[in-house]
C-alpha cells in the first residue's frame, strides 16, 4: 500500500503543476486536470487511510503518525485552495508558504522518521 500512496502523491503533484500552468494560461484543460486531481485525492485518502490503520494496529509512533495524517490532509486542502484562488486570480502567497511547511512535515515524517517509508 505504501507504493500506491507514493505513486498517487507523485501523480497529484504532477497534475497540480499542470493544472496550475493551464489555469495561469486561461486554458480549459486546467479545469479538466483539476477534476482529475480531485479523483486522485480519493486514491490518496484511501491509501493513506489504509497506512494509518496499519500504524494504529501496530501501536508504534502514534503521535507522529497522527501529525503526518493531519499534515497530509492539510496539504490536500492547500493544493485545492491554491488552484481555486489561482483560477479566480486572487493572491496565493500565504497558501504557498503553508504548502512548503506542510510538505516538509509530510516528507520528513513519511520518509525519514516512520518505518513504512519506502
Amino acid at each position: 500500500m505504501t507504493h500506491l500512496h507514493i505513486t498517487s502523491w507523485a501523480l497529484a503533484l504532477i497534475l497540480f503543476v499542470l493544472a496550475l500552468v493551464f489555469y495561469k494560461q486561461g486554458k480549459k484543460a486546467g479545469k479538466i486536470l483539476h477534476m482529475v486531481l480531485r479523483l486522485d485525492y480519493l486514491l490518496i485518502l484511501y491509501s493513506g487511510g489504509d497506512l494509518l490503520m496499519e500504524y494504529l494496529n501496530s501501536g508504534t509512533m502514534l503521535g507522529e503518525v497522527l501529525v503526518k495524517s493531519f499534515a497530509g490532509l492539510w496539504l490536500i486542502a492547500i493544493l485545492e485552495m491554491i488552484l481555486v484562488k489561482t483560477k479566480k486570480d486572487k493572491p496565493t502567497k500565504s497558501f504557498w508558504i503553508q504548502l512548503v511547511i506542510a510538505l516538509v512535515i509530510v516528507l520528513v515524517l513519511g520518509f525519514g522518521r516512520l518505518p513504512m517509508g519506502v
